[in-house]
């Protein structure tokens, strides 16, 4: 990975996992990155994990970058919109984005067909997973428009449409896939700019 010191990331749904590694490879790259997820050293996410984002912030300083834990619930506007403003007042510029937010693990039901999976859950899988990525994107493009350049990453797990052993899940991820595909074909018009989005598959 080429230097990306100077660089403002913010890896949503960093707690654990993929996110948790995407933002400490963005540390030894020099970035500074925002660590965002439910699970602080205060107070445990509904996923009962023990992994927490001031722990993410530490390996990414760790590894060579500047690693800023916030507390984001991605689900709740008001709480996405107070992390771009504090990053907009903090550092001026955004230049990347890692879409990672999930927390959908305790409400699958593997092995169960659509009618019989509990619906709430199904529900909260889609609020988790889809409409948490479509906040945090919508909130991070004016601070990417006004850099006049950047990145967006969706997390999924694949690049096709195939069915994935549970429709609430399956719908899930090919929403991201679907978000990431039409992000980079797709132009953002704001006045005089014209910004081009770039959105990858990890």
């Amino acid at each position: 990975m080429s230097s990306l010191k100077g660089k403002i990331a913010v890896v949503a749904g960093g707690t654990r996992g993929a996110g948790r590694g995407i933002a400490v490879k963005l540390g030894e790259a020099g970035a500074t990155v925002y660590v965002t997820g439910r699970t602080t050293t205060n107070k445990q996410s509904p996923m009962g994990r023990k992994e927490t984002i001031e722990e993410t912030a530490e390996l990414v300083t760790n590894a060579g970058g500047i690693g800023i834990p916030v507390r984001v619930d991605h689900t709740i506007e008001s709480d996405v919109i107070s992390l771009f403003d504090r990053i907009k007042q903090e550092q001026g510029r955004l230049d990347i984005l890692v879409n990672d937010i999930w927390g959908g693990d305790p409400l699958t039901e593997w092995g169960k067909p659509i009618g019989e999976h509990d619906l709430d859950k199904g529900l909260k899988i889609q609020k988790q997973a889809v409409q948490s990525h479509i906040i945090t994107a919508h909130y991070s493009i004016p601070l990417l428009i006004e850099n006049k350049s950047g990145l967006i990453i969706e997390i999924t797990d694949g690049v096709d449409y195939s069915p994935r052993g549970n429709f609430y899940y399956s719908l899930a991820k090919i929403s991201n896939i679907h978000m990431a595909q039409v992000l980079n074909s797709g132009k953002i018009r704001n006045k005089k700019l014209e910004f081009r989005e770039k959105c990858d598959e990890v």
